[in-house]
């Protein structure tokens, strides 16, 4: 066997190494693999919120969390874009801007909840998100849905809350903070 019989690729990503655990190479590996056949085939089998929620096994010698996150982070940009300008040629930008300012009414409806009771809570022995973290981000997507004050999608992304006992349920928070991505990538 001469040292070329076995072919040894490059990560596209940083590996972790020592006790830190990154994404599952193989399954990042193959999921970007499809996402970009998905795209360059100009087809719908992956949309920009497929990937959004695409998880990946945490393991020793894992690619790099932050750089797989922001390579995630791309692709949903470009399939939100191109589901963008298929709607635009479709239906008209005016009907686009319609349907983006429609989605932004409904979170604004939802976020005018007053203080402390904009979601459900979860039990009193359960944990949820901590409320004042949640509110203090509800009330900056507030700010710029209602007066254009500065908000990234990465900003969204990266949103971390703690948890506390009797907090906000995970999963009604992050579906309004998915909703919020929506509608700034649809008025990039």
């Amino acid at each position: 066997m001469t040292e070329f019989d076995e072919e040894e690729t490059t990560p596209a990503f940083r590996t972790v190494s020592g006790r830190e655990r990154g994404y599952h190479r193989t399954a990042v590996d193959t999921f970007l693999a499809a996402a970009r056949d998905s795209f360059e085939q100009d087809s719908d089998d992956l949309s920009a919120a497929d990937v959004r929620v695409a998880s990946f096994p945490l393991v020793k010698d894992g690619y790099d969390i932050a750089e797989v996150d922001a390579a995630l982070g791309r692709v949903e940009d470009a399939l939100a874009a191109r589901q963008r300008e298929r709607a635009v040629r479709a239906e008209g930008a005016e009907a686009w801007v319609t349907h983006a300012r429609s989605e932004a009414q409904v979170i604004l409806d939802h976020l005018a909840r007053s203080r402390r009771k904009k979601f459900a809570r979860t039990g009193f022995l359960s944990f949820g998100y901590r409320i004042d973290e949640v509110d203090h981000v509800a009330a900056r997507i507030v700010r710029y849905l209602r007066d254009g004050d500065e908000l990234s999608v990465e900003q969204l992304r990266s949103a971390a809350f703690r948890m506390q006992r009797s907090g906000y349920r995970e999963e009604q928070v992050d579906a309004l903070l998915d909703a919020t991505i929506d509608v700034i990538l649809a008025v990039r």
